[in-house]
């Protein structure tokens, strides 16, 4: 392991408490990015409530050891840039993937979702999902389902009594 100078190590521990204390970070190869779309690009982190700045890839293989996370090593060449979820991993995921449609120099190196390590595919996948909302409405209809069909089956019954009864009704009326 190597040897952390000690005005480096506060920096190495804040990126690992971001690996750890994130539900979903991403990282991404920024090289080719004009200062206007990056600057585009940092708008729109900011404003989903993303953290997202350069980090140097000793550093960042250092903080992902200490934290545990293996796997990151192959990807950690070139620039890095690191996009960290504190709530919302598929809010950031679909605002990286759509950036990284619009420009292509903007590459998906890899991910970490809940200390796992996931690669681009799977970010992409991740983007693609609907909102929580979404996911939680859906949940709560399907839940509703049974019961609904269960409420329609015993009306049906009483429904059937209430039709038999007005058929009676109707026949001794023009009898």
């Amino acid at each position: 392991m190597a040897v952390i100078r000690p005005e480096k190590a506060a920096k190495v521990a804040e990126i690992k408490e971001l690996l750890t204390a994130s539900k979903c970070t991403i990282l991404v190869d920024f090289c080719g990015l004009t200062v206007a779309q990056d600057t585009a690009f940092r708008r729109k982190m900011r404003e989903a409530g993303v953290k997202y700045g350069v980090v140097k890839n000793t550093m960042l293989r250092i903080a992902a050891n200490e934290a545990g996370i293996e796997g990151l090593e192959p990807v950690l060449e070139k620039n890095t840039a690191i996009a960290v979820a504190p709530e919302d991993p598929v809010a950031v995921a679909k605002i990286i993937c759509d950036f990284a449609k619009e420009n292509k120099a903007l590459t998906i190196k890899a991910g970490v979702l809940d200390g796992q390590v996931i690669d681009e595919a799977a970010i992409k996948a991740l983007a693609e999902l609907p909102p929580k909302e979404v996911l939680i409405a859906k949940m709560l209809g399907s839940m509703n389902a049974p019961i609904s069909g269960f409420v329609n089956v015993l009306q049906g019954t009483i429904r059937n009594v209430v039709y038999a009864l007005e058929a009676v009704r109707q026949q001794k009326e023009s009898a």
